[in-house]
Order: structure tokens, then C-alpha cells, then sequence
């Protein structure tokens, strides 16, 4: 659909958006809601400040009426949201998301005593209370979990310092968006049709799937140059960035910045660990996948520019919408009736927004309030990659679904580490179904590449990332200064590493780290490698072991956030704290590899 055919929202058939007048009965209640809960927030404040730990009914009281506060102004703000991404040029709601982020933040400062005064009173004092009261049973887990990082909170104004000094502390981050994202232009080039297109972050990978190898070779040159021309401006933010790490685990008492980001939700350095070891004794396979797209591409020498052209190209399908569901639905037939009946269900109740219209966001996401449906806003254009999106974003809602049903408020949400698992999960599952039942080579061959580019990409890559963010955080807290020559060096070394002696060096990815944005928020990316492990080995237990093993991956589903996620994926029968995911998930990769080279 080209850009002058794009239809307009209310040219949209009705069965194709979500139904999202289910959320809120009259709009015109929205700005006395709001009211509403700020003042709300300010009494809560005047009436448990000072008060907190009075008594076990007090405490259960005020952890009540803080879930009941947010509960509220959480489906308003989602609300807004989404009506804004319906179409991003209608005004009304991009004023209503704002109103909806100021009173956040006001409520934010009216709780913010909360923790402080919950830490300032004697542990044995707030377990006493836990055990006294049925009702705080339901909130003890999140008591417990604050008190065990009671020796990283530091004195009420020492807090109070650090949140003031926050928006300082948060600017090399935000330095490099605008320096990113504004600042930053890319040269043009000439593109397979002769025309010049200015590359920009939204194209580049499409050039680099583009056949043409001069294509992605002036593409590849127009992004680094760029960066390369700011390398030192770059460095120097990432530099302080790493420090601002490195000094608050200090102050808040953490041997390390990585300890610091592990802690929130309590994950054994271990995990960590086994992770880059695993996937390091595993790279000599990742050399051979290299060595093969090089024979298959059938070029002298291989560059970084040829690395995302996919070796097979895609038969040609269409594949509407209504069989996009009936895909889903036979891929993901593995995981029980009743994991099919509720997303059936969903999808008569509208959670869906299935295609793109003007203004509207681009992309697709599974969203929604403890108390709405899992929405998923889609821009569905009838091919295969789409029909993994779908089946994406319904793994996130079907895990939102199964959580609110089964969890209190509290613990309605997921952690990042659980998240992609329920995704990459369904993700995994349709792979095989359409591995399982296709025999036309070319499309399986595809589907193969496409497979090992998730692996590739997924864990091999961002694997690669952490140990850069692991490399540069140790070298600041032994006191070394991030320089834009040194890591630009360590970046090249890891880079041919991991991909081995068949690709050439050309002293240009050497910049890649510089266009990372997940690197300014540290120790972030390993749960994306992990996840995909964790998920690798679940679906390969749901194929394998029936019925049992989707019970128990339905049960973790159910699991929210009312324990920490290493214990929570026990459950669904794998343990991230051992090395043996990620070697299942290595295992896999190398099947995959070995029957693409026997069909190539």
C-alpha cells in the first residue's frame, strides 16, 4: 500500500481495530479522574508520612491504597496512549498522554517516602507484622524484596540528594539520543534503481538485506563515516555514562556496576557468566555459519556489509490476515486447548489493531492495563514475517492474560528477563510447525536462514554487546579512561572474535559500539541472549515432553512478577542459573546449521 493510497483511521473496517472503547465508558470523566488521583495521592502522603510502620493494619492500608491509586491512573494513561498511536496528528490525545505523565510524576513525589520510611524501621518489626496479618501475606514477597536490598538504600536526604542529582546523572544518555537521533545525518547513495536515498536509522538494515552489494557497501560506509566523524564527542559521553555506573553502585555500596544492575532482579553473576562462556566455546560454530554465507554469496572476500543479506530469498506469498491467525493457531496448537480458547477469545474481543492507517505508530506491541485487555497494535502487510509478529506480540498478551488472571495488582506485571521468553517462545514454536510441514526446499531452506539470522543476531550478538559493557565498566572501576582509540580497538578485537577469521577486517566496524543505544543503559542486553535461551529450551520441552511440559510453562505464565525470574522460569522446568539453556539453545543452533548445509 503505497503512502498516497494509506487509508484514513475511519476508513478502517471496524473488525480490524481493537476495541478499545472498553476501557473507558466516557472520555469526559478523564480530566476529573485525574484530578482525582493526584488528590488522592496528596492524602496519602498527609495520612501514612510519618505513620508507615504504626502498626500492621497501617502498613497494610497504605501498601492498599498506593495499588489502588496506581491501578487507576495506569489505565488512564494506557488509554491515552493508545488512542494516540491510532493516529499520532490527532492532538487531543497526545495533550491527554502529557496530562497523564504530569500527574505521574506529582503521584511519584507524593509516595516517594514509602520505601525510605519502610527501610527506617526494624526488619524484625515489618516480618512481625507479615506474619501477624493474613492481608500483607499478599504483599510480602515485594516487602521482603525491598527490605533485602536494605544495605544499598542509603539515609532519607542522602536519597533525596541522588533524586535531585538524577536528571544530571541521566544527561550523557540523553546527549546522545538528541546527538543520535537529531544531530546525526548520513550521507546518501545510489540505490539499486539508481536513485539517491539519504540513509537514515529506519533503512539501513533493509539496505543491508538488499542484494545489491554495492547498495549495502555505500550504505555500511554513509552510517560509520558518521560516526567515525564524532568518535571522540561519542566516547567521551559513553565515557561518563560508564562512570555515572560505576560511581552510584559505589555510593549505594555494590562491589560492581554490574552488580548493581543484577540486583534489581536478584540474578546470580553466574548467569552472566555462563552466558559469554557458553556462547565463546560455541563461536567456532558460528565461524562455520560465516564460512558458508561466504560460499553461498560466492564472493572472494566477506565484509560486516554482507552479513544480513539473506542467503536465500523469499518465495513469493501472500498471506492474508485470516490465515495468519489459522497459522498461529495450528503453530501454537502445542501449548493446550486452553491456551488457544482464551487467544481465540481475545482475538473476537478485539485485543487486535490490525493495519496500518495515517498517523498511526509504526511498529507493532503488546500494551494494556492490569484491569483492560492485552492489546496488540499491528501494521499487518501480508507476508510470513508478519505472521511472526503477530505470533510475537500474542505470546507478550497471552502472558498478560494468564498473569492478571491468576496475580494481585502488585505482581501483574513482568520482569524484561520473563517477558521475551512468552514471545520468543510462540516465536519458536511456529518455526517448527512451518519446518515441520514444508517441503518445498526453497521455502524451507529460507526458513532455515531465517532461523539461524534469530540466532545470530539474538544471542550471538548480544552476547557480543555484554561482553563489551561487562570489558568497559572493569576497565572504569580500575581506573582507566574510556578513550575513543582504545575502544574502538577492543570493540574490533571482540567483533573478530565472534566472527571469526573468513570475515575481512576493513576498519570500520571498529565504530560500531558508537550507535548502540542499549549501551546507555547498562547490562541490559544479555537478557535478550538469555531469554532466547530460556525459550530455545521450553519449546523444545513443550515438542518433546507433550502435555506436561506446556502445563508447567502455563503455570510460569501465571507467575507475574511474585518472585524473581530465575525462580519463576524453574517452574516452566529451566534454570537460567546453570549453564545447560544455553548450551540446549547452542545444541539447536548447530542442527539448524548442519541440515542448511545439506540442503544448500
Amino acid at each position: 500500500m503505497s503512502a498516497k493510497e494509506l487509508k484514513t483511521r475511519d476508513q478502517i473496517d471496524q473488525q480490524y481495530k481493537w476495541n478499545i472503547e472498553a476501557m473507558i465508558e466516557n472520555e469526559s470523566d478523564i480530566e476529573r479522574d485525574l484530578e482525582d488521583v493526584k488528590a488522592q495521592a496528596e492524602a496519602f502522603a498527609k495520612t501514612y508520612a510519618g505513620h508507615l510502620a504504626e502498626s500492621a493494619d497501617t502498613l497494610l492500608s497504605a501498601y492498599k491504597t498506593r495499588d489502588a491509586i496506581w491501578r487507576k491512573l495506569e489505565h488512564i494513561y494506557v488509554y491515552a496512549r493508545m488512542r494516540r498511536d491510532e493516529n499520532n496528528a490527532e492532538g487531543k490525545y497526545q495533550a491527554m498522554a502529557d496530562k497523564c505523565g504530569t500527574v505521574i510524576a506529582a503521584v511519584s513525589a507524593f509516595m516517594a517516602f514509602l520505601t525510605p520510611e519502610l527501610l527506617s524501621a526494624p526488619d524484625e518489626t515489618i516480618l512481625d507484622y507479615i506474619a501477624e496479618n493474613d492481608g500483607l501475606k499478599e504483599y510480602e514477597f515485594a516487602i521482603k524484596d525491598t527490605l533485602r536490598q536494605k544495605a544499598h538504600i542509603l539515609t532519607e536526604a542522602e536519597e533525596n540528594i541522588l533524586a535531585q542529582m538524577s536528571e544530571i546523572t541521566g544527561a550523557t544518555n540523553d546527549i546522545f539520543t538528541m546527538l543520535n537521533n537529531a544531530d546525526l545525518k548520513f550521507a546518501a547513495i545510489t540505490d539499486e534503481d539508481g536513485d539517491q536515498v539519504e540513509v537514515t536509522h529506519g533503512n539501513y538494515i533493509k539496505f543491508m538485506e538488499n542484494h545489491d552489494r554495492n547498495v549495502r557497501k555505500a550504505a555500511y560506509h554513509a552510517m560509520y563515516d558518521s560516526y567515525k566523524k564524532l568518535i571522540n564527542t561519542i566516547a567521551t559521553a559513553y565515557n561518563y555514562n560508564t562512570k555515572t555506573d560505576v560511581v552510584g553502585a559505589r555510593i549505594r555500596k555494590y562491589e560492581s556496576a554490574r552488580a548493581a544492575a543484577l540486583s534489581g532482579d536478584n540474578i546470580p553473576a553466574e548467569v552472566y557468566d555462563n552466558l559469554v562462556s557458553v556462547v565463546n566455546e560455541n563461536l567456532p560454530t558460528l565461524h562455520k555459519y560465516v564460512q558458508l554465507r561466504k560460499k553461498l554469496l560466492g564472493v572472494d572476500k566477506l565484509y560486516m556489509y554482507d552479513m544480513y543479506v539473506p542467503l536465500i530469498e523469499l518465495p513469493k506469498t501472500v498471506v492474508s490476515y485470516q490465515e495468519a491467525l489459522d497459522i498461529m493457531r495450528a503453530g501454537l496448537a502445542p501449548l493446550g486447548e486452553e491456551y488457544i480458547a482464551k487467544m481465540n477469545q481475545g482475538i473476537r474481543e478485539g485485543w487486535i489493531d490490525v493495519y496500518e492507517n495515517k498517523g498511526k505508530t509504526s511498529g507493532a506491541y503488546s500494551f494494556g492495563s492490569y484491569d483492560s485487555y492485552p492489546y496488540i497494535l499491528l501494521n499487518y502487510t501480508d507476508t510470513l514475517k508478519d505472521v511472526f509478529t503477530i505470533v510475537h506480540e500474542m505470546g507478550h498478551s497471552m502472558h498478560s492474560r494468564y498473569t492478571r488472571d491468576a496475580q494481585p495488582y502488585i505482581y501483574g506485571s513482568h520482569s524484561i528477563f520473563t517477558a521475551e521468553v512468552a514471545s520468543t517462545v510462540n516465536e519458536s514454536l511456529l518455526m517448527q510447525y512451518l519446518l515441520n510441514k514444508e517441503n518445498a526446499p526453497e521455502m524451507r531452506k529460507y526458513l532455515l536462514n531465517l532461523h539461524l539470522e534469530e540466532f545470530r543476531t539474538t544471542l550471538f550478538r548480544q552476547t557480543m554487546f555484554a561482553e563489551f559493557e561487562d570489558m568497559t565498566h572493569k576497565a572504569i572501576e580500575n581506573g582507566q579512561v574510556l578513550t575513543a582509540d582504545w575502544m574502538c580497538q577492543q570493540y574490533e578485537a571482540l567483533n573478530a572474535k565472534y566472527y571469526g577469521p573468513c570475515v575481512e577486517s576493513d576498519d570500520t566496524i571498529r565504530y560500531e559500539w558508537a550507535r548502540i543505544p542499549h549501551f546507555y543503559n547498562a547490562f541490559y542486553v544479555y537478557k535478550y541472549a538469555t531469554g532466547y535461551s530460556a525459550a530455545t529450551a521450553i519449546s523444545q520441552k513443550i515438542l518433546t515432553e507433550g502435555e506436561p511440559a506446556a502445563k508447567n510453562y502455563i503455570a510460569f505464565l501465571k507467575t507475574g512478577e511474585s518472585d524473581y525470574p530465575i525462580e519463576l522460569l524453574k517452574i516452566a522446568g529451566v534454570d537460567m542459573s546453570s549453564p545447560e539453556p544455553i548450551e540446549k539453545a547452542m545444541k539447536t543452533f548447530r542442527s539448524l546449521l548442519e541440515e542448511f548445509e545439506k540442503l544448500v
